[in-house]
């Protein structure tokens, strides 16, 4: 298991990073061989499933995640939201947040907990860094993206 988190400015206001962080179709596009579908009907809200299949064929698997917290930000109020993950492969969490930061920026924070089951701990180094980078590629896309 390990645990890492990632800090982004972006030039945005508070709710356009926040409506880019939760367009959850397009966090699949930073990762190759995934596709992000919502398994619930809409809006998104507490209780809402989200699925990443990554992979091709028979060696893919589903990474199951559930909203556990939806509180979208307000006018000058922060924003969060966590995800649950509860694969039969991919364990742990995600969440991140949206508040007000220095120049009339949006300052984001992601914090994640990833386990990989059947992956021996001396590998969370290595799994720790892929994590880090996957998901800060993934913020710089959404936030610099319509």
């Amino acid at each position: 298991m390990v645990t890492f988190s990632l800090e982004r400015t972006a030039p945005l206001p508070l709710d356009e990073a926040w409506r880019r962080l939760t367009a959850w179709q397009r966090h699949g596009d930073s990762v190759p061989l995934t596709r992000v579908t919502v398994a619930t009907p809409g809006p998104t809200r507490r209780g809402t499933v989200i699925v990443a299949r990554t992979g091709a064929g028979p060696l893919a698997f589903d990474d199951r995640m559930e909203v556990t917290v939806w509180e979208p930000p307000g006018e000058d109020s922060p924003g969060r939201c966590r995800l649950d993950k509860r694969g039969r492969l991919v364990g742990g969490w995600a969440e991140f947040e949206v508040r007000p930061g220095p120049g009339g920026r949006t300052w984001v924070v992601w914090r994640e907990e990833l386990r990989v089951r059947l992956l021996p701990s001396a590998f969370d180094g290595v799994l720790g860094r892929a994590g880090r980078y996957v998901f800060g590629r993934t913020v710089n896309q959404l936030l610099r993206r319509p």
